[in-house]
């Protein structure tokens, strides 16, 4: 749960300065967030999560 709240958080905060710094338009920044919130209700929710989960778990592995 922690880490799914700071990833829509990150993306939320990109989001935001690609719409204020004129990269991205409201338009296509509109579809973008759409297709995330219908892609979240199919099937391929599960199979995304897991992919996250597993590079989230390989980046916390990482020693320095």
């Amino acid at each position: 749960m922690a880490i799914s709240l700071s990833v829509v958080l990150l993306l939320a905060i990109i989001l935001v300065v690609l719409l204020r710094g004129g990269s991205l338009k409201a338009g296509p920044a509109i579809v973008a967030v759409l297709f995330g919130f219908f892609l979240a209700s199919t099937g391929m929710a599960d199979d995304i999560q897991r992919f996250l989960d597993s590079i989230a778990d390989m980046i916390n592995s990482i020693s320095f």
